[in-house]
C-alpha cells in the first residue's frame, strides 16, 4: 500500500529545502530523540520507540526530492521506501510525501509520523 500526502507551505521551496535535504537535521522529525547521520545512513533514536535507520537513496538538489527507506526498525519492516520533494505553488511550497510501507497495518503509525512531522517543519519554519 501507498501513502501520499501534500502539504501546502507558507515558504519558499529554497527555504524549505534548506530543512529537509539535510539528513542530520531533525528538529522537524516528529518523535526522534537524536540521530547520528554517517552520509548514507541515519539512525534515530524514537522517543518510546527504540531505534530506527534510514538509507538515504538520493538527494537531489535540481528537483528538490529527497527518497529514502528504513533498512532497520523495532519491531522489523518488511518494506519501507519514501519519497519528499517540493514544488513552488501560488501559496509558497507544495511539499509531496510518498510512502510506500508493508506490513500495511503500520500505515496509521507512519501517516501519524508524517502528518506531525509536517507540523513541526512549519513551527520550525515560523521560529
Amino acid at each position: 500500500m501507498a501513502i501520499e500526502l501534500e502539504y501546502t507551505l507558507p515558504y519558499a521551496v529554497a527555504d524549505v529545502w534548506q530543512i529537509i535535504s539535510d539528513p542530520s537535521r531533525i528538529d522537524w522529525v516528529a518523535g526522534v530523540a537524536s540521530c547520528d547521520y554517517d552520509g548514507k545512513v541515519r539512525r534515530f533514536k524514537m522517543d518510546g520507540a527504540g531505534a530506527l535507520a534510514e538509507e538515504i537513496f538520493n538527494i537531489d538538489h535540481a528537483t528538490h526530492t529527497i527518497t529514502y527507506g528504513v533498512i532497520e526498525s523495532t519491531p522489523p519492516l518488511e518494506n519501507h521506501r519514501a519519497s519528499m520533494s517540493l514544488s513552488e505553488n501560488p501559496e509558497g511550497t507544495l511539499l509531496t510525501w510518498h510512502t510506500t510501507v508493508e506490513p500495511v497495518a503500520v500505515e496509521p503509525f507512519i501517516k501519524q509520523g508524517m502528518d506531525a512531522s509536517a507540523a513541526k517543519l512549519l513551527a520550525v519554519l515560523a521560529s
